[in-house]
């Protein structure tokens, strides 16, 4: 078990998913991932799902607000950057050219967050943590191994995180059928970022989180018998493993990585 008790800032510390219907996702990744599920009150916001796996936190999940589903805003996992200062870090997305969508605001005592928009319109979260610092478990079967911008503009997009983390930019060695850029955080990969492609359709800039699964067909049969669907069929990459893409019955994306050094 890769256990968590700390995060470094600038490295992906939290996902969460913003749904339609907190139930019916609630029944549906518990049994794809194998978590169990506990509603935390949040007073006026209703609860907030936790979400283990071996009784370690790996994500959460909650009902979208009313606002939101007026707008037709389709549900969506969010990745949250663990950051030392959350007003300072919201502060500097701005005069880099980003958009403070919410200011930075205390969650209770487990920390204090802010969510930004980069110059390309894709969507962020910054943990300032307290009493929560994160995922206990990462990197493991079951739990969060990767976040991923998809985006309009790589150059753009590059300049403004690297601006706002001190990420370092590298090209992906190994073969892909399109580039793809690793964000480095003290010379250790933590995301990478590659270009929307026409024939996606109307894919928005957006920031896609992947969970490790130990069997990758077995996860895609099962999430496809309890209604969700397969966007991105099973694709190799060199020396990192399989990947798939899926789509829960709300509607959110996520994607799954069989890594490499567990494949027989």
């Amino acid at each position: 078990m890769a256990e968590m008790t700390a995060y470094d800032p600038g490295t992906l510390c939290w996902a969460d998913l913003a749904t339609t219907d907190t139930q019916a996702a609630t029944a549906f990744y518990t049994e794809v991932f194998g978590w169990t599920a506990m509603e935390i009150p949040t007073g006026d916001a209703g609860t907030y799902g936790i979400l283990s796996k071996n009784g370690k936190t790996v994500a959460a999940l909650y009902r979208m607000p009313e606002a939101q589903q007026h707008q037709q805003v389709p549900p969506y996992w969010a990745s949250y950057i663990s950051v030392a200062n959350v007003d300072e870090s919201a502060e500097r997305a701005w005069s880099l050219g980003g958009t403070v969508l919410q200011a930075p605001f205390d969650v209770m005592d487990v920390g204090r967050m802010a969510v930004i928009r980069d110059p390309t319109g894709a969507v962020l979260s910054l943990w300032e943590p307290k009493s929560h610092r994160g995922a206990e478990l990462m990197n493991e079967p079951g739990a969060l191994c990767w976040t991923e911008l998809q985006t309009t503009d790589l150059e753009a997009a590059g300049r403004f995180y690297s601006g706002l983390f001190g990420w370092n930019l590298r090209d992906f060695e190994g073969e892909m059928p399109m580039r793809y850029v690793l964000f480095l955080c003290r010379e250790r990969a933590i995301g990478g970022m590659l270009q929307i492609q026409p024939e996606w359709g109307e894919v928005p800039p957006n920031w896609m989180v992947y969970f490790a699964v130990a069997d990758l067909e077995t996860t895609l049969e099962r999430a496809q018998a309890l209604d969700g669907k397969l966007v991105l069929p099973p694709m190799k990459v060199p020396g990192e493993g399989r990947i798939a893409v899926l789509q829960d019955p709300q509607g959110g994306y996520f994607a799954v990585l069989h890594p490499e050094c567990q494949t027989a």
